[in-house]
């Protein structure tokens, strides 16, 4: 091989593992032109609107239904009328809890951001900033998990199976040992 030949490949070489390196070292490209830096435009979305987001697997994948997917498998489930009407209660009571908590969320962040925007953060308001916007986040995802709680006692052991099967998990067997009723 001739010694240009070497030289090239390495050179190609160093360029390719330069190029695979680079996405490590930039993982937040982009980001910065987010209105808050913390959240995504989809996270943004799922506060304003009540979204779970995941808050509430602990409750989901243990045995306790939440009320929005009870209700999308309503008529597979076989609510009756009343179980209908108790669990759509609770999924809007759930919904405007979840706003609330969401968009004092959004506002928090919004405030940690304009902080280090500004360069006016200090010691004592990153304390502050990050204690409330932590209590607002534990706030939620108590909310989350209270609306699962409460709709699991609604519904019937076979209920709480065949939701986990319908929705694919491990075929719901360990739930019936967790169920409230």
């Amino acid at each position: 091989m001739s010694l240009r030949l070497v030289a090239a490949v390495a050179i190609l070489v160093l360029a390719a593992q330069g190029a695979a390196a680079q996405p490590a070292q930039q993982p937040y490209a982009g980001m910065e032109t987010r209105p808050i830096k913390a959240l995504s435009e989809q996270e943004i979305a799922g506060l304003r609107t009540g979204r779970g987001m995941g808050l509430a697997l602990a409750a989901e994948l243990n045995g306790y239904p939440g009320p929005r997917h009870v209700l999308e498998l309503a008529d597979r489930l076989g609510l009756s009328d009343e179980q209908r009407r108790s669990v759509k209660a609770l999924f809007d009571e759930m919904t405007a809890e979840a706003v609330e908590l969401g968009t004092k969320l959004i506002e928090r962040e919004a405030h940690l951001d304009g902080l280090f925007a500004a360069r006016t953060i200090s010691q004592d308001s990153l304390s502050a900033a990050t204690a409330g916007i932590g209590e607002v986040q534990a706030e939620l995802r108590k909310a989350h998990l209270k609306y699962h709680l409460l709709t699991a006692a609604m519904l019937t052991p076979h209920q709480v199976q065949l939701y986990s099967q319908l929705r694919g998990y491990a075929r719901g067997e360990h739930h019936r040992r967790h169920h409230p009723n």
